[in-house]
C-alpha cells in the first residue's frame, strides 16, 4: 500500500478528517452569514449557461433578483445585463477567466472561502466554506446528495454550480426559485482532450449561449447528467418540505424535474 492510500484509509476511517479534507482542511472565516434572510419571502431566477439563454429576454429581469454563474460575463459584454449575485464554484472556471472573474462587478460576488486569495476586487464580495465530498472519491459522501440550510458552516458541491446557487438562495432568504437557462443537454465533442476528468476543448463551445464559454484551450468536466438529475430530486425534495417552491422556466430542455412554467407568463 503507498503513502498515499494509507492516507486515504486514514482519512475514510475518521469522520472528522474527511469532513475537514471535503473542505480542503479550510478554517478561514467567511462572510456569508452578513446575507442570512436579507431577501425572506422573495422571488428569485436562477441563471444556466445553456443555449436556450439566447431564446430568453434578459432586459425582464432588470428589477428582478438573478444569480448568474461562471461566464455569464458574455451576456453582460452582449447585452449589459448584469445578474444580482455573481458565483463561481469549478476551479477550471476560476482559473481559465480569472482576469475576467477580478474584473467583472455586480451588486453581490460569491465564492468559495477556497478561492479567496485568487479574488483581487474583494468589493461586494462575499465567501462561503465549500464542501467538495461529492467530487471526492475518497469521500463516503462521493456522488452523494447533500443540502445545507445553514451556508453559514458549509455549502455542498453537487455536480452543478446550480446547486450551490439553490442553497445560497435558500440561505439568502428566497422562497420561490425560477430556472431558466437549464438545458440539461450536453454534447460532448468528439476531438476534445481528456486528462482523467478534466477534458480540455479544443474548438467552439456547442452546450453553451456563448461559443467561447468552454472555447478552445478551456477545462472543464464531464457534466455526469444523471448525478446532475439524482442531486435536483434531492434538493426539490428539500424545497417542498420547507413549502418553498422550485420552478422550470426554461425555454425547452430536457429538464423534467421541476414544474414547468412558461417565462413570460412570470411578469
Amino acid at each position: 500500500m503507498t503513502l498515499k492510500e494509507k492516507l486515504k484509509k486514514i482519512i475514510k476511517n475518521n469522520s472528522f478528517l474527511y469532513e475537514n479534507y471535503d473542505t480542503g482542511f479550510n478554517f478561514r472565516k467567511t462572510n456569508i452569514n452578513k446575507l442570512k434572510s436579507k431577501f425572506k419571502g422573495k422571488r428569485a431566477f436562477i441563471i444556466g449557461n445553456g443555449p436556450s439563454l439566447n431564446k430568453i429576454d434578459l432586459n425582464l429581469l432588470k428589477n428582478e433578483y438573478t444569480f448568474g454563474v461562471n461566464s455569464i460575463f458574455y451576456k453582460t459584454e452582449e447585452l449589459g445585463f448584469k445578474p444580482t449575485f455573481y458565483v463561481v464554484e469549478d476551479k477550471h472556471v476560476l482559473n481559465d477567466n480569472l482576469e475576467h472573474i477580478n474584473k467583472y462587478d455586480c451588486e453581490y460576488k460569491i465564492f468559495p472561502i477556497q478561492y479567496k486569495s485568487s479574488i483581487k476586487n474583494k468589493r461586494n464580495t462575499f465567501f462561503f466554506n465549500m464542501n467538495t465530498g461529492y467530487y471526492n472519491k475518497v469521500s463516503p459522501y462521493f456522488c452523494v446528495p447533500r443540502f445545507s440550510c445553514d451556508a453559514e458552516k458549509v455549502v455542498f458541491c453537487g455536480q452543478s454550480v446550480t446547486m450551490i446557487n439553490l442553497q445560497l438562495a435558500y440561505f439568502l432568504g428566497f422562497t420561490e426559485i425560477y430556472l431558466i437557462g437549464m438545458d440539461h443537454d450536453y454534447v460532448i465533442p468528439k476531438d476534445f482532450i481528456t486528462e482523467g476528468e478534466t477534458i480540455t476543448s479544443t474548438g467552439d463551445d456547442p452546450n453553451h449561449f456563448h461559443p467561447d464559454y468552454f472555447g478552445k484551450g478551456k477545462k472543464w468536466h464531464d457534466p455526469h447528467l444523471d448525478r446532475v438529475e439524482r442531486t435536483y430530486n434531492y434538493f426539490k425534495i428539500v424545497f417542498d418540505a420547507k413549502n418553498r417552491i422550485i420552478k422550470n422556466a426554461t425555454v425547452g430542455g430536457k429538464l423534467e424535474v421541476f414544474e414547468r412554467i412558461d417565462f413570460k407568463t412570470l411578469f
